[in-house]
């Protein structure tokens, strides 16, 4: 196992464009963690409980707030806009291309700002959040889309992780600027964390007006021309040089194959091996949100608060440092460890410190302040497992599952699977964890559930992980139709180039002809009279 990251020997041209450009795209993340880390502080704000409360008081603190249901309506809309917003990515995708597909993604998710801004009540908040996460839905399926079609093989998953780094680091910033305007007695406590955003969208929309489409798109919509300038500005390398032309024929070639079997819909995803590409995608990014990550960004001030830590938000942007600072490792092992590893190594991890947390809260209590120092501890190296593995590589897997006649369709619903898990969590939360009546008061005893799934992991990566380490997303169709286990997959060598499969169909295509024509010249047959020339021609 290889533990250097670089460029491999005799590769043409440069690959510090299409990084540049597949790091800036991942600049997207930031919208999707700013967005959903900071409700977490805005639900926990004393203006905004006061301004938003419909007449309910906390039993802990005996100040205005807003009740579970409310709060779980709040915090789950934004996934339940995210979920919607991940299955239309695909035929927007498709439809307009992944770069103008980018930008109309961030013009819906600031629409949604707009209407989180100038709220001041639940109903107009809720459907700003809607609209926020309808954004940043379209957005996270997109992201891994583009990086996966412009990114080289051996730095695809460093790239595509990258869009992990920008989410945690989007949590760090929101969770800054929430301590930053918790104070304030006005409507700028909220206001403020909630506009930021904007700068965000900016960014990112006028940045996309200047990024290339991805050169497979170009193909996909038959433009070859346009395929090749676009892979000339990644690789910087002429458009007539042998080596970009020789990965210009493989993802043609590639998808002329795909099509000759047949043009793809929403079923073709559902089957044979790609049914079971889906299974395992889908899998993926569910569990990825039954570890309980989102959690702690979701409600962990609320939840510190109610543990009796006096200095939750501070907490709060502990742990979202933490993660940022954990990503970093992960990008990097995901090319040298590989994916089926990296993630094998985070589940085992995350699953020891879960029930841990779970066992120390459980017994020990909210009075015994040594344990929730522990118990603190504990949360913050579970996110160091999480962050440099789960976090980054669940999108660097599914990124890369998928043949280019179903990438999008199939992409857009492994997402969804994702933010539908993230919504069914965000709503269940504060009737597990609440003490009010009818509320589960299940407290740090949900660590338990949480610790289960991470058990869970551990067995479905062994099972159905394949190790797609330096492989091109072409040759990951070769890898399934080759290697019928997961655990055999570590060590595949490809040996299959399309652009050779197809150039055998064309000579046997070439050669039937032949031989159609010279069967049909021998079943030809002309009658003669004896000395008055043919009656007639009969063909059989």
């Amino acid at each position: 196992m290889g533990m250097k990251l670089k460029k491999p020997e005799g590769a043409a041209g440069s690959a510090v464009p299409a990084i540049m450009i597949g790091l800036f795209v991942a600049f997207g993340g930031v919208l999707f963690g700013y967005d959903t880390g900071t409700i977490g502080g805005i639900l926990g704000m004393h203006y905004w409980r006061k301004e938003f409360s419909t007449g309910f008081t906390n039993k802990k603190d005996g100040l205005p707030d807003i009740t579970a249901s409310q709060s779980s309506e709040i915090v789950s809309i934004l996934s339940a806009g995210t979920f919607f917003g991940a299955l239309t990515a695909a035929p927007t995708a498709d439809m307009i291309g992944r770069r103008l597909g980018l930008i109309a993604s961030t013009a819906v998710f600031t629409f949604g700002v707009i209407l989180q801004t100038a709220a001041t009540a639940i109903p107009m908040f809720v459907a700003g959040r809607f609209f926020a996460g309808y954004g940043v839905g379209m957005i996270s399926a997109m992201i891994p889309l583009y990086q996966s079609e412009t990114s080289p093989k051996w730095i695809r998953g460093t790239v595509v992780g990258a869009y992990q780094l920008a989410i945690t680091i989007g949590l760090l910033l929101a969770a800054i600027v929430d301590n930053s305007t918790k104070n304030r007695n006005d409507t700028g406590s909220y206001r403020i964390p909630i506009a930021v955003q904007f700068a965000w969208a900016i960014i990112l929309f006028v940045g996309c007006a200047f990024l290339p489409e991805t050169p497979r798109y170009h193909i996909k919509k038959g433009r070859p021309e346009k395929a090749a300038k676009s892979l000339s500005k990644l690789r910087r390398l002429d458009v007539d040089h042998p080596a970009l032309l020789e990965e210009l024929g493989e993802i043609t070639a590639n998808h002329e194959y795909e099509l000759s079997l047949g043009r793809a819909t929403y079923i073709d995803c559902f089957k044979g091996t790609l049914g079971f590409r889906l299974l395992t995608g889908c899998l993926l990014q569910s569990l990825q949100q039954l570890t309980g990550v989102n959690f702690i960004f979701y409600y962990g001030t609320s939840f510190f608060q109610n543990s009796g830590i006096k200095n939750p938000f501070i907490v709060t942007m502990i742990t979202s440092a933490i993660n940022v600072a954990s990503t970093f490792p992960g990008l990097y092992l995901v090319e040298t460890w590989g994916r089926r590893n990296l993630l094998l190594f985070g589940a085992v991890g995350m699953a020891v410190c879960q029930f841990i947390v779970a066992i120390t809260g459980t017994v020990a209590g909210v009075e015994n302040m040594s344990a929730q120092r522990a118990l603190i501890a504990f949360v913050c190296i579970y996110i160091f497992f999480f962050a440099c593995s789960w976090g980054p590589v669940a999108w660097v897997v599914t990124g890369e599952l998928f043949p280019l006649k179903v990438r999008a369709k199939s992409l857009s619903m492994t997402t969804a699977s994702n933010w539908l898990l993230n919504w069914a969590i965000g709503y269940a939360t504060p009737y597990l964890v609440n003490n009010e009546p009818g509320d589960a008061n299940l407290g740090s005893k949900v660590f338990f559930i949480w610790g289960g799934c991470c058990f869970i992991c551990i067995f479905f990566v062994w099972g159905m992980i394949y190790e797609t380490k330096g492989l091109s997303l072409e040759q990951v169709d070769e890898l399934y139709a080759k290697v019928n286990r997961a655990w055999k997959s570590p060590g595949f060598v490809p040996t299959v180039s399309f652009q050779d499969v197809q150039d055998a169909h064309a000579d046997t295509r070439r050669m039937s002809l032949v031989e159609v024509e010279n069967e049909a010249i021998r079943k030809k047959s002309v009658v003669y009279n004896e000395g008055q020339g043919p009656l007639g021609e009969k063909e059989y």
